[in-house]
């Protein structure tokens, strides 16, 4: 299986105006940016993109557009997943993969399906997927956490499944997972917070929200920690320790749409349910930036 998905992985937020559309302007210049920047790969409607609230036409539009403006220079991951298993599969089969690399995949969310619920799930969608899947755990959101054994037991006997992104906070899971793992499969840090700890120990890498707006200084903290220059590696995350924190603190996009906002890369705008941060927030986040001169 071919692998070129390492590193630090972006999450892109959808840009949108003030009126609420979808900023395609604004969504070229964020992919230039974290290019430029020195992101490994682009995720492409995953959760901070805030798909509940897009529409078909536009994820469709997104994804092309993304594509379009990469113009091959990156590995692109798209976001594929939902709570009905025909479903996804439905999609998979009838979805156009030109210009993508892996999809990723979330745990079926809110039915909280078993474990064994849960490997039949991943196994129907890696048999429908033409390419390579990246499972996505992340308990705070779906209701269910998916197993150390139930990960492995998938990494070994399903097919086309490239790696895990990893979100549910605990290193020792992770670490087991690391330890078990079979040849090949990577063991992603769903969460900013952890990526330096997960790498230290052999993870690879991150799928990042904050690379959205400071992706040298995410690549950068990886990179040290990749070449065992932990010290150096410490002294970037320090600088971004507080923020990572902040930006999380009402909910995720929000945190860094606030940040994008601030530094003039798009308008600061969610949709509702989501609301942007509340002044206090704001302030601490514009505070935090000068303070560290990010």
């Amino acid at each position: 299986m071919k692998n070129n998905i390492k590193g630090v992985g972006v999450a892109l937020v959808t840009p949108f105006d003030k009126k609420g559309n979808v900023d395609f302007e604004a969504l070229d210049r964020l992919v230039d940016h974290v290019t430029k920047g020195g992101v490994d790969y682009l995720v492409v409607l995953g959760t901070t993109a805030e798909t509940p609230t897009l529409t078909n036409a536009e994820k469709d539009a997104i994804a092309a557009r993304i594509i379009e403006r990469n113009a091959g220079r990156l590995p692109v991951v798209i976001g594929v997943g939902g709570n009905c298993t025909a479903n996804v599969v439905e999609q998979l089969q009838t979805s156009d993969f030109t210009g993508i690399d892996a999809i990723l995949s979330v745990t079926p969310y809110y039915n909280k399906p078993s474990q064994e619920g849960l490997f039949q799930h991943y196994k129907a969608v890696a048999q429908a997927s033409p390419v390579p899947v990246i499972l996505y755990n992340v308990p705070g959101r779906t209701g269910v956490n998916m197993s150390a054994e139930t990960t492995l037991r998938i990494a070994r006997e399903v097919k086309n499944v490239l790696g895990i992104k990893e979100a549910n906070g605990s290193i020792t899971h992770m670490a087991k997972l690391i330890k078990e793992r079979p040849e090949g499969f990577l063991v992603i840090s769903g969460d900013d917070g952890m990526t330096l700890p997960l790498a230290s120990i052999g993870g690879d890498g991150v799928i990042s929200v904050l690379a959205n707006a400071f992706p040298a200084n995410m690549t950068t903290m990886l990179g040290k920690t990749m070449k065992g220059d932990t010290k150096g590696a410490i002294e970037e995350f320090s600088r971004l320790s507080e923020l990572c924190q902040a930006i999380f603190e009402e909910g995720n996009p929000s945190g860094i749409k606030s940040v994008m906002g601030i530094k003039g890369m798009m308008e600061d705008a969610v949709r509702l349910p989501l609301v942007c941060c509340s002044p206090g927030l704001q302030s601490k986040i514009r505070s935090i930036i000068e303070r560290e001169r990010l």
